[in-house]
């Protein structure tokens, strides 16, 4: 009883210190928010997982392009309800039509998307509306909804001393990336479409940027149809908008409107001089660049795989086996290439490889796209013990035996061993021929016909619906004479 009534008394006092701690003014909206974070948590957890984004995925190298970029960002952030945090804007160097907005100021458009834009105006929606997300803390609030279902957990954090929270990085990077719901994503339009006002945009450009995107969500319809293909929904920047939405253009009215003589700023001449060259779809060039290859790693080029073999560790390729062991010869790996039988399962392979019945440790596993199977051979008669294991890779199998034979206590084989084979995986060779296509802008004249432009051009089956979807012209327009235009090349 003396302990639960000393709980009871901790909890009592520490309710209204964490009661004040957790309920702030959102910064955008004025009103009160339960959050879990402070400002400086959340700008530290974006950085986080900024460094963690760069790593993992490709930024676009056109340094003019990302500082205007950046120069329309930081003029939205001006005109922002948190101008006094830093902002960062990035180009990902991904066809995909996106942009996202990470917590603490980081934001993100797809090179895809810029693709598809024909005006500064409308970019400058497309940042004001992820601005939206940051000013809101849309990401902290999210989470904080996900923990406030189960308060009593946060609390035994004070009770108990224990931070163990959870990892919940994937979960903000997975809203981040798909959005925020319904709701959030309307607060973050009537946001962006204030600041587009206040940095004299009309508001009108975020409704022009979804209509963009919902011929994009058309086209893949079609698409889908014409090769017989289950349609994939998309979850971008505003994903959750019909076109003729009525709140939508509600929350944007409300933001204000450009009177007829007011110097409203589009910019399309400046959008297409900055645009000019970019690369369309897939960037061949980013991908022939070679990545950093591990000191140790092992790449078979003919037969199509790599592996990661202990540092310092020689490799011989003998007509039997690909044979790796120190220069003392203490330990050895030992790859065997065999065929794959049909039906036999890489349990039953690896077994029948080594000749033996019985493996201790004895599982299956998946490693980049590949399956395997891994166990122990004990020892017998003195000998150590031997892992082993069969991954599979087309038709082949693949089967590593680790041997010690002359053991030093200070080091774990079994670890060393494990990481070279859950390191094995297939190297791909790029094919160099292939060249990107780039945007180029040109007039059309009165002859000037998507159709006739697509066949001149060869860029593939879809190409006429392409060329009218890069400018806004889908499904069935034409240029007008005149009218600046933009190919693919």
């Amino acid at each position: 009883m003396n302990i639960l009534l000393m709980t009871i008394v901790r909890f009592m006092i520490l309710l209204p210190i964490l009661l004040m701690m957790a309920c702030s003014i959102n910064p955008a909206t004025g009103t009160p928010d339960i959050v879990m974070m402070s400002e400086s948590s959340e700008i530290e957890m974006g950085k986080e997982m900024h460094e963690k984004l760069i790593k993992s995925m490709p930024i676009y190298q056109d340094e003019k392009l990302a500082e205007y970029v950046d120069s329309i960002g930081q003029k939205i952030v001006k005109n922002s309800h948190r101008k006094d945090i830093k902002y960062h804007f990035t180009i990902i160097d991904a066809p995909d039509i996106n942009a996202f907005a990470l917590p603490g100021g980081y934001i993100y458009i797809n090179r895809g998307l810029l693709s598809y834009l024909d005006s500064e105006a409308q970019l400058a929606a497309v940042l004001a509306h992820e601005v939206g997300h940051v000013t809101a803390r849309h990401v902290v609030r999210q989470d904080s909804a996900r923990k406030g279902a189960s308060v009593l957990s946060v609390l035994s954090v004070f009770t108990t001393g224990s931070a163990a929270i959870g990892d919940v990085t994937n979960l903000w990077g997975t809203a981040a990336v798909k959005g925020y719901g319904r709701e959030m994503e309307l607060e973050a339009d009537g946001l962006g479409a204030e600041y587009l006002f206040n940095s004299g945009y009309d508001p009108h450009a975020m409704v022009e940027t979804i209509g963009v995107l919902k011929d994009q969500e058309k086209f893949a319809r079609y698409r889908a149809k014409e090769e017989g293909k289950k349609n994939k929904s998309y979850h971008g920047v505003f994903s959750t908008h019909p076109r003729n939405d009525i709140r939508l253009k509600e929350v944007i009215s409300k933001a204000g409107t450009l009177k007829s003589n007011d110097n409203k700023k589009i910019n399309e001449q400046v959008y297409r001089e900055k645009t000019e060259g970019m690369i369309y779809g897939v960037n061949y060039s980013a991908l022939l660049k070679k990545q950093p290859v591990e000191k140790n790693r092992y790449i078979h080029e003919k037969l199509g795989f790599s592996l990661l073999f202990p540092v310092d560790w020689q490799v011989t390729n003998t007509r039997k086996a690909i044979i790796s062991e120190p220069k003392n010869k203490s330990a050895q790996i030992q790859l065997l290439v065999s065929k794959r039988l049909k039906g036999v399962s890489p349990a039953a392979h690896l077994r029948n490889q080594t000749k033996v019945s019985m493996l201790k440790r004895s599982e299956d596993f998946k490693q980049n796209g590949l399956i395997g199977h891994t166990g122990i051979i004990e020892g017998a008669n003195g000998k150590t013990d031997q892992r082993v294991a069969t991954i599979f890779q087309g038709g082949r199998a693949y089967t590593l035996i680790s041997t010690v034979n002359d053991i030093d206590p200070e080091i774990d084989y079994d670890s060393i061993f494990l990481k070279s084979i859950h390191s094995f995986k297939p190297h791909r060779v790029q094919n160099t021929n292939k060249k990107s296509k780039i945007i180029h802008y040109v007039k059309a004249n009165d002859q000037t016909k998507y159709s006739l432009l697509a066949k001149q051009l060869k860029i593939g089956l879809y190409g006429e619906q392409q060329l009218r979807l890069i400018n806004g012209q889908y499904p069935r327009g034409e240029p007008l004479s005149g009218q600046w235009i933009k190919i693919i090349k």
